[in-house]
C-alpha cells in the first residue's frame, strides 16, 4: 500500500519534476507556530516535510540543528505533544510528514506503541540516523505488523558505498544520500567524490535518490541534477526562520523559490 510520501514521489516522476524536501525543529518557534509552518509548507509547494524530534545528544546534527534541538526542550516539546500537534494538523492538512528521530526516544516510547502512535496521527516516515541496518530487525518487524505503519527512509553516506546495495535493499520512499561527511549544516562543499557516489546510489536504488547535507539554495545542486530526483534542505531554512522570527511569509517565499529553481 502506498503512503503518502509514495504517491508524491510518484506524482512527480510522471510530471518529471525534483522533489524540495525541508527539514523543521518540531516545538519552534512554539508548536503552535510548528503547525502553523507545516501548513506553509504545503501551500507553498514542499513535497515533504522532515520534522526534527528534539534530543538531548543529536549527534548527527551540526551546532545550528542541535542549538534548535536544545531551545524546543527548554520550551517543554516532547514526542507526546509532537503526535498531538500532528494529529491536529491532519484535520486540513495532508503533506507527507517524516519524523527525523534518534533511537532512544523511540525505545523510552516503547516500538510496537511508537509504531501504533504513528499510524494513528498520520506520520508517513521515519529517518533515524543512529539506527545502522544492521540493527533495524525490531523496528523493522513492529512496522511491517501495524497497519498504515510509516515508512524506514534509510540514509547511505560516501564511506559506505560497499554497503549501498544491502542499506538499500526492500528500502522504500527514497534514499537519502548524505553528501559530506561529518554533522549537517556545513557549507555546501561536498565530498570530493560525491558525483561518483550519487551515480552508484542511482544506479542500485528502485527507488528516488535525495541529497542531503550542506545545502542552501538550488545552485548548490546545479551540476549534480542530473544525478539526484530532489534535495534535502535543514540548516539553512532553520537559520532563515530565527533570522525572520518565523514568519510564514518569508518561508513561502525561500520554498517557492527554491522549488522553481530546482526543475
Amino acid at each position: 500500500m502506498r503512503n503518502r510520501i509514495e504517491k508524491r514521489l510518484e506524482e512527480l516522476q510522471a510530471k518529471n519534476e525534483k522533489a524540495f524536501i525541508i527539514y523543521m525543529t518540531a516545538g519552534l518557534p512554539d508548536m503552535e507556530g510548528t503547525k502553523a509552518l507545516i501548513r506553509a509548507h504545503e501551500e507553498a509547494g514542499t513535497d515533504i516535510v522532515e520534522l526534527g524530534i528534539p534530543f538531548s545528544d543529536p549527534t548527527a546534527d551540526g551546532p545550528v540543528i542541535q542549538d534548535a534541538s536544545y531551545r524546543s526542550i527548554q520550551k517543554g516539546t516532547n514526542l507526546k505533544k509532537v503526535f498531538t500537534a500532528v494529529e491536529e494538523v491532519r484535520t486540513d492538512c495532508q503533506i507527507p510528514l517524516v519524523f527525523m528521530m534518534y533511537y532512544n526516544t523511540i525505545m523510552y516510547y516503547g516500538i510496537r506503541a511508537f509504531v501504533e502512535k504513528c499510524a494513528s496521527v498520520g506520520v508517513d516516515g521515519l529517518i533515524i540516523p543512529d539506527l545502522p541496518k544492521e540493527e533495524q530487525f525490531e523496528l523493522a518487524e513492529a512496522l511491517s505488523q501495524v497497519e498504515d505503519a510509516p515508512i524506514l527512509i534509510q540514509l547511505v553516506a560516501p564511506v559506505s558505498e560497499d554497503r549501498i546495495p544491502m542499506i538499500l535493499e526492500d528500502a522504500r520512499g527514497f534514499v537519502y544520500c548524505v553528501s559530506s561527511m561529518g554533522v549537517t549544516g556545513q557549507a555546501a562543499d561536498f565530498h570530493r567524490n560525491v558525483r561518483h557516489y550519487l551515480e552508484k546510489v542511482k544506479s542500485v536504488s528502485k527507488i528516488p535518490v535525495m541529497m542531503g547535507f550542506g545545502i542552501r539554495t538550488a545552485a548548490d545542486v546545479e551540476n549534480l541534477k542530473d544525478t539526484i530526483d530532489g534535495c534535502i534542505v535543514g540548516t539553512y531554512f532553520i537559520q532563515l526562520m530565527e533570522q525572520h522570527n518565523y514568519d510564514l511569509e518569508v518561508a513561502k517565499e525561500y520554498i517557492r523559490t527554491f522549488k522553481r529553481e530546482l526543475q
